[in-house]
């Protein structure tokens, strides 16, 4: 299975320079601390509540060897996006549900600095593409904060349609927020 992408124009391999998408390494821990240090305010209004623990190489270390496992069972794939500079964000197809359903939950994030520079459309365009041709996906689908503009375009130019609002969906910066569903069929 290829799940490797370069963003310049989606070869299968890396292009020297062009930020690149691959499956999260166990040795990636410290080069998510440092990504994380960069972004952790940035992040904070869009994630789950993070404990100081989280942002250590003992807690990358532990987030990598649950999201490799997860992996391993089949019912989620981790990306790192990457340049020569280090990680830049990451991409995660999770909850992959197979037999009739055929269905995953996109989530990701970007570096502040890479913010606004197509990197995200880019990667998601990689996932989707890497959805349908390598994990034989039907659906993926997204949640986005009901105030993510942002987010929100990044996937409707990805071909994504709005489906709907999730009353209090997740658990977000310490509050149950409301959440407007995307989703893509892929086949």
């Amino acid at each position: 299975m290829n799940l490797t992408r370069s963003l310049g124009h989606f070869s299968s391999g890396e292009v020297a320079g062009l930020p690149f998408l691959r499956p999260v390494e166990h040795s990636d821990a410290a080069a998510l601390v440092r990504s994380y240090g960069r972004n952790r305010e940035h992040l904070a209004p869009w994630e789950p509540a993070r404990a100081d623990d989280f942002f250590t190489t003992a807690g990358q270390e532990a987030v990598i060897e649950a999201k490799l496992n997860l992996y391993e069972q089949g019912s989620e794939v981790p990306w790192v996006l990457t340049t020569p500079e280090g990680i830049i964000g990451m991409f995660t197809l999770s909850g992959i549900v197979r037999g009739p359903f055929l269905n995953a939950n996109l989530g990701y994030w970007v570096d502040r600095a890479w913010t606004g520079k197509g990197m995200a459309s880019g990667a998601v365009a990689a996932v989707v593409n890497m959805a349908a041709t390598e994990l034989g996906l039907h659906r993926i689908q997204a949640a986005t904060l009901a105030h993510n503009a942002p987010s929100q375009a990044v996937l409707k130019r990805s071909g994504f349609g709005r489906i709907g609002v999730a009353p209090s969906y997740l658990q977000i910066a310490g509050d149950w927020q409301d959440h407007v569903l995307f989703q893509r069929i892929l086949f």
